[in-house]
């Protein structure tokens, strides 16, 4: 199977080229584009498998370009290079999308695998273990290394954040495909009337806007594996065709008359209790016992508490590279707040935990006020904790002017928001906690219109629908929020 195709978006001449050759050194097939505009032809002539920009670009913005990526090319990732002065915006980036970052300047290797690691490939060579030193982990990923040699359909379940991709992961770079394609998707973050296509593929002119004919995921991950993330958030309708496609091992691309063989191994993540949803009819009954042939239960990393300092170091080891920092390391008191911590969020709330740190960190050491534990996966923050009561005076009284080396914030005088809410965002650092922020704001705006809002904030409604549900389950009160307008 042919590798995956990479479009290099780079005004620098020199840099596009030096991207190029390093991802056909690796047998990518690369496009390239001097600037966004050039990109969006590129894209609407033929597809790709994943684009990768710089940020700063004359005229359109790396940015800008990853706003019109996701509204015209769903589900289409997308990596951002940026300089070291910009790492909070292209962690923002991440949270509007974007699949990761990198920082110049890097070593070659780190853009191949960075790739690989999203669009599939050989195993990386840097030899990047799971993080498993808990017997529950250690049970769980010999577990995995014994399916892995089956293609038995494998259904992980848990907790959001506890990690399940990075199982579905390793159980294909265990399997005899690793050196095939890994395709992931995230059912509930495409728009429905898109997923099919997506997923299935598309014939040119099936749909309005389907300029080029397009191979679906399923396609691309022929030979390989294909991860179906939140499996639990695809309608009923598009339940039935994926089950035919599962049964009888082939796909028909939307438009299309011509029947695709699949050699396709098929790995599926809830973090709902899909028993529960096929009871209530939101789930196909058939279709959950076609993919729940080798069920797997990823525990909270509450209950593997071995992990919690092991996965830290991964984490920091990982965040400092790409940041450019050397010599942090962990004080007794931090190691000390991250095991005694509940992580309600799981292995997502660590890793957001880390990288506040290393904004907030001073002298090389990160200390248990530069975690900011009590922010949680809420953002309702407990100033009464010294640890946080410490750090929290430092941000929110800023100079009214920013210094010519801080970035400007995008919006100015933001509408005001209840008090829990304005506390997580002050920090400027839990970017979850800002989405939801925007959220909000956009809702009281459209006086809870979703579908208004869902169109302001350029998201279809059912993302809109997911990320109200992810804020519930964050326990934040929606309707006290709007009832703030």
């Amino acid at each position: 199977m042919a590798k995956a195709q990479i479009l290099i978006v780079e005004d620098d001449r020199d840099l596009r080229e030096a991207l190029v050759t390093t991802l056909e050194l690796a047998k990518f097939r690369v496009r390239e584009a001097a600037n966004g505009e050039e990109a969006l032809v590129s894209l609407g002539r033929d597809p790709v498998d994943m684009v990768v920009s710089d940020v700063n670009m004359p005229g359109m913005s790396g940015h800008e370009l990853l706003a019109e990526v996701q509204r015209h090319y769903p589900g289409l990732p997308m990596m951002l290079i940026t300089a070291y002065g910009q790492i909070s915006h292209a962690v923002s980036a991440m949270q509007s999308g974007a699949i990761d970052y990198l920082v110049k300047p890097f070593e070659p290797q780190v853009l191949v695998e960075a790739v690989t690691k999203v669009v599939g490939g050989a195993k990386p060579k840097s030899g990047d273990e799971p993080v498993a030193e808990d017997p529950v982990s250690k049970r769980m990923f010999q577990l995995a290394a014994k399916v892995a040699g089956s293609d038995s359909t494998v259904m992980i379940s848990g907790e959001s954040g506890t990690g399940k991709e990075v199982l579905a992961r390793y159980i294909h770079q265990q399997s005899p495909r690793a050196d095939q394609p890994f395709v992931a998707i995230n059912c509930a973050a495409i728009p429905e009337n898109m997923l099919e296509a997506i997923l299935f593929g598309h014939e040119k002119g099936a749909f309005t806007g389907a300029v080029a004919s397009s191979p679906g995921k399923f396609e691309q991950a022929n030979g390989g594996t294909i991860l179906l993330d939140e499996i639990s958030e695809m309608e009923l309708g598009l339940q039935s065709k994926l089950l035919r496609v599962l049964q009888e091992r082939e796909v028909e691309r939307v438009g299309g008359r011509k029947t695709i063989p699949l050699d396709v191994r098929v790995v599926a993540t809830t973090n709902r209790d899909l028993a529960d949803y096929v009871r209530e009819g939101k789930f196909r009954e058939d279709l959950y016992y076609r993919l729940t042939v080798f069920p797997m239960h990823w525990q909270p990393l509450r209950e593997r508490p071995l992990d919690i300092l092991p996965l830290a170091k991964f984490l920091l080891k990982k965040h400092c590279r790409k940041m450019k920092l050397t010599g942090i390391a962990l004080a007794e008191d931090a190691r000390k707040a991250l095991i005694s911590h509940g992580w309600p969020g799981n292995v997502r709330e660590l890793d957001n935990a880390i990288q506040r740190a290393l904004v907030l960190q001073q002298g090389n050491v990160i200390h248990e006020g530069d975690l900011c534990l009590e922010l949680g996966i809420t953002g309702r923050a407990d100033f009464s904790s010294p640890g946080l009561h410490s750090v929290a005076p430092q941000i929110h009284h800023q100079p009214s002017g920013p210094e010519p080396s801080q970035s400007v914030p995008m919006e100015s005088a933001p509408e005001p928001l209840s008090e829990e809410l304005h506390e997580a965002g002050s920090l400027g650092d839990d970017l979850r906690q800002q989405e939801f922020r925007i959220i909000i704001q956009t809702l009281r705006k459209e006086r809870g219109r979703r579908n208004r809002a869902a169109e302001q904030l350029g998201i279809s409604p059912r993302t809109l629908r997911y990320k109200l549900a992810q804020m519930r389950d964050a326990g934040i009160d929606l309707e006290s929020e709007l009832a703030l307008a």
